[in-house]
């Protein structure tokens, strides 16, 4: 029953025996679906193929921060053919990163608002990557439109709390409980990943704390940011499952709810049956 809202099967530092692998790994664990995730345009058409090989899995197309120096009109119209593809439910991830900032803002904010244009046009979710620009990130994407009048109708309203949804989802989720309810007000969705588990990591609990469970959704990110108590291996979308026991650790729930919940609020963002 659990969702991984947010993997990277289609990692390139995968061989093609080493995501036989851990497809078989997913299916022969309790996590019913999951999204790999694009960041390039390669990693995006594999996403695409994994999509359309696997039952469970689904797939979002788009260019990381990162790779952002990469883009041209060329490379966005073909995201945009990946993006029609069945199963590929999701534009990303896309976003802004000023840590790394392996291409340079002016390129990332470019390439950002066109991404973004392109999820807007075509109707889709979009998944966004924030690393130490949340104030450039928000500008963005109000002055894009994601949580206008226009884009927020094209949806029902949020079932957990009756308020708009613009179908955004703040993947990992790594700002604090102010900057959440701002996001979520707006029609956002919070995606919590193996952070929450770290010890002295009190600005995510407070997130979960804040956030309604109906408006959360749980990732692996994996490889990247695997949970206690497996921190310093490769992380896997069967470890989602200490992201939610963490989750109901904070806010008093059974892990089976948890489950649940985070699973049917990921089908719906992301329009699946």
């Amino acid at each position: 029953m659990l969702f991984d809202s947010h993997t990277h099967i289609n990692n390139e530092g995968y061989s093609p025996e080493e995501r036989e692998a851990l497809a078989a790994e997913i299916e022969a664990s309790d996590v019913s679906f999951a999204v790999d995730v694009g960041f390039n345009l390669e990693s995006s058409a594999l996403a695409a193929a994994h999509a359309g090989k696997y039952p469970w899995c689904y797939a979002a197309v788009g260019f990381h921060p990162h790779c952002a120096k990469d883009m041209d009109e060329e490379s966005l119209a073909l995201t945009a053919a990946l993006a029609k593809k069945e199963k590929v439910v999701a534009i990303g991830e896309i976003g802004l990163d000023y840590y790394r900032n392996l291409s340079g803002a002016d390129v990332q904010q470019l390439w950002f608002r066109r991404q973004i244009r392109l999820g807007l046009e075509l109707g889709k979710p979009i998944i966004i990557h924030d690393r130490d620009a949340s104030g450039d990130v928000m500008r963005i994407l109000k002055e894009e439109g994601v949580f206008a009048r226009e884009r927020v109708s094209a949806f029902p309203a949020h079932p957990a709390d009756g308020g708009p949804d613009a179908r955004l989802l703040m993947h990992c989720f790594s700002s604090d409980r102010e900057l959440a309810r701002q996001y979520v007000k707006l029609g956002a969705t919070i995606s919590i990943a193996g952070p929450v588990t770290y010890r002295n990591n009190r600005k995510t609990v407070g997130v979960v704390e804040e956030i309604g469970i109906g408006r959360l959704l749980i990732e692996t990110d994996a490889p990247y940011l695997t949970p206690e108590p497996f921190r310093g291996r490769p992380n896997s979308s069967p470890l989602v499952r200490h992201t939610a026991e963490k989750i109901a650790q904070i806010k008093g729930m059974g892990f089976e709810d948890v489950a649940r919940a985070t699973c049917i609020n990921a089908k719906r963002f992301f329009g699946i049956e």
